[in-house]
């Protein structure tokens, strides 16, 4: 069997997909991946043997150019343009396809296993995109709903009526050049009839909606198995555990220094501090010793060793954390992560900061909250329920739909 597992955007998009191809192998399927062509995701595969497809233009730099919102269309029309080319050549004799990562490129991807004419799966690493008439949808940068507007379902029409301007065009343009009728609704081409949701039930319970037939599969995670550097496990063991803080992808557009203020708030706590570069570029201020600047580095080992973790509140990043049992501080930048910043404060198991610039007495005040010895303990109990089959779930699933799609051999 063969699987393409296709995505665009940034390491939380790309990470759950490592895990995946990791167990699809282990059951017999050769695995290949697209995704953008940053080092840091060709570095990743290569590291568990599982080949990069590079599609499209850098997702880094593409994150940290920041485009205007009025710029969105012509950026989705490429990264459209270029699914048809990279993953056409890609899924040449798979059996399935599973698309996630931004809209654009999931619809274009689906859309060349609907030309291949193999079996395609849908998913999204957090839910706050499936249509849910108890909650509003996510806005997009520049087309904020009319504030009248207060009926969920009417804005969820509108949500969807929204992505068919900004992306509908290119996709049925690229669409239209392979023989493939025009999509009307964009959005519910892409979610599909049975989409799957790659979280934690307990960290993102999924609530039933009579619409969508969800299937939550739990997060794919793949066991982390690389050391820490040596100079790391020294400075860990140096003295009482740290604080982490890191944004991840998140080029941290402020001009603030997250990292200086960062650094002080933790001092403040009587804490030393591991600060990680990330797409922010974070970098420490100073030669002081009560502080240590990591690059890629083993999270799920050095969650396990801090007494905090601040962060941006992707779902990679928070699933890890709240795994670990660290407590959070969670800064969120935008899009899902407010909502993740709110599964950890209505958990107990940290701090939702407001607002995505910490200054030196909100962070203070966030990290207060998180070292106290109640919040440990919360997250202590909150992580022993955290499944870890995630991966496993979604490959036997895959797989066993492969399977039942196959005609019976004759004797």
């Amino acid at each position: 069997m063969r699987v393409l597992l296709s995505t665009y955007g940034s390491r939380g998009d790309v990470e759950p997909l490592v895990g995946l191809a990791v167990q699809l192998r282990a059951v017999g399927a050769q695995v290949r991946v697209c995704a953008p062509p940053d080092e840091d995701f060709v570095q990743r595969l290569a590291g568990v043997g599982v080949p990069l497809v590079p599609v499209g233009p850098s997702a880094r730099a593409l994150t940290k150019a920041a485009p205007p919102p009025s710029s969105m269309p012509r950026y989705a029309a490429e990264v459209i343009a270029s699914q048809f080319g990279a993953v056409t050549a890609a899924a040449e004799g798979c059996d399935a396809l599973v698309a996630t990562g931004m809209m654009p490129a999931a619809a274009g991807a689906l859309s060349v296993a609907e030309k291949l004419g193999i079996r395609s799966v849908s998913v999204t690493f957090q839910q706050l995109t499936l249509p849910a008439p108890h909650r509003r949808p996510l806005a997009y940068p520049g087309r904020a709903f009319p504030p009248e507007v207060t009926d969920n379902r009417v804005l969820w029409d509108l949500d969807a009526q929204s992505i068919n301007v900004l992306f509908g065009e290119a996709l049925n343009t690229n669409r239209a050049s392979i023989g493939l009728p025009p999509v009307d609704n964009v959005r519910d081409f892409v979610i599909g009839d049975r989409p799957w949701l790659a979280t934690d039930p307990v960290l993102d319970p999924w609530r039933e909606t009579p619409d969508l037939d969800v299937v939550q599969t739990g997060a794919w995670v793949l066991p982390d198995e690389r050391p820490l550097p040596a100079e790391l496990v020294a400075f860990l063991d140096a003295g009482t555990p740290p604080v982490y803080v890191g944004f991840g992808s998140m080029p941290m557009h402020t001009s603030t220094d997250v990292a200086q203020v960062a650094v002080e708030a933790i001092r403040a706590q009587g804490r030393r501090a591991v600060v990680a570069g990330g797409w922010a570029d974070l970098a420490l201020i100073g030669e002081r010793d009560d502080c240590f600047a990591v690059g890629e580095v083993n999270q799920q080992a050095l969650f396990g060793r801090v007494a905090a973790v601040v962060h941006h509140g992707g779902a990679g990043t928070t699933t890890t954390a709240t795994r670990a049992g660290a407590p959070q501080v969670v800064v969120p930048q935008g899009v899902d992560q407010p909502y993740w910043a709110a599964r950890v404060a209505d958990l107990g198991i940290g701090t939702a900061h407001d607002g995505p610039t910490p200054t030196f007495e909100s962070l203070a005040a966030a990290l207060g909250t998180a070292l106290a010895p109640e919040t440990r303990a919360r997250a202590t109990d909150v992580a022993a329920t955290i499944r870890t089959d995630g991966a496993t779930v979604a490959a036997k699933l895959l797989l066993g739909a492969i399977s039942r799609d196959r005609p019976p051999v004759s004797a």
